[in-house]
């Protein structure tokens, strides 16, 4: 894997609250990823550490293996989730000014500006005050000013909220375009239909600490565990008591059947294949509400 951002034992205490508690994650080059966490757990505490925004009372982020100065973190696209703009300057004015904040020289910052604006079909606006335009539309114009200088990562705090599904839907396709011409994205979301959508690797936080870390795939996996969903015209009664089988709950049409561990799956099929017709016949991968939920209730009842 080739990391684009390392934390090292990221910790931020304020007074007796331990905001972010030894918080150790890679995030590799070309990915989408999320971190994600309940109310409170740390997320903003730790994109601000790594923005320089606060600085942690022990750890580190690196970025390509170096420190985050106040000229590095030019590197890294950051949309914070309390948007920042002018609201009485003009939307044209504002990103070009934006983009001279970035290191763009103020002609080429205009010119890219305006290109954004005509994509996100906001070149109308260009001369109108931010104040004149409606939520979504400021949020697009934020969602510009954080890439106008082309940066190697972004940091995105919730950067769904207040767009129409249309919108949310041209962002999302922007951000898996961006992907693919190798820029780096850290999704900050409560929305998880978007994580699960859009990211490749994730970090959970909870209460302060990270409890779940890894490739999307890879968590899926552990989570579904040995648990199959199966669907047919046979009499689900007694399929609890068969030889290996642990649980059976029903899933909207289908039955959920979760196998002890090691319990070979062929010998359920074949036994439910006896009881009538068998129309599927698949491992269950649970979405992430479904695992996001399950790692929190876990790590509530170890701290228990």
């Amino acid at each position: 894997m080739d990391p684009i951002l390392d934390l090292e034992g990221l910790t931020k205490r304020f007074g007796d609250h331990l905001a972010v508690d030894n918080l150790s994650f890679t995030v590799p080059r070309g990915s989408v990823f999320g971190l994600l966490g309940p109310n409170g757990a740390g997320k903003t505490t730790t994109i601000r550490m790594i923005m320089r925004i606060i600085l942690p009372d022990e750890g580190a982020a690196l970025l390509d293996g170096r420190p985050v100065d106040d000229d590095r973190r030019r590197l890294i696209g950051y949309l914070p989730e309390e948007r920042g703009l002018y609201r009485k300057m003009k939307v044209l004015e504002h990103l070009t000014f934006f983009g001279t904040t970035r290191g763009l020289p103020p002609k080429e910052a205009k010119k890219r500006a305006s290109a954004w604006l005509e994509r996100f079909e906001l070149g109308d606006w260009a001369t109108h005050k931010v104040e004149d335009l409606s939520k979504g539309m400021q949020q697009k114009v934020q969602f510009i000013g954080t890439i106008l200088h082309r940066p190697q990562m972004l940091i995105l705090d919730e950067p769904f909220s207040g767009l129409d599904p249309i919108n949310t839907r041209e962002l999302k396709d922007l951000l898996l375009e961006m992907r693919k011409e190798g820029v780096t994205v850290v999704l900050s979301t409560h929305v998880l239909p978007q994580v699960d959508e859009l990211c490749d690797h994730i970090c959970l936080i909870n209460r302060a600490r990270p409890i779940l870390t890894g490739a999307l795939a890879d968590i899926r996996e552990r989570f579904g565990g040995n648990t199959w969903l199966v669907k047919g015209s046979f009499n689900g009664d007694g399929i609890d008591a068969l030889p290996g089988v642990s649980s059976v709950r029903p899933l909207e049409e289908r039955l959920l059947v979760e196998l002890e561990a090691g319990a070979p799956s062929r010998e359920l099929l074949s036994a439910l294949i006896e009881r009538g017709d068998v129309e599927t016949f698949t491992r269950f991968v649970p979405d992430l509400e479904n695992i996001f939920i399950r790692a929190v209730e876990e790590d509530k009842a170890h701290a228990e």
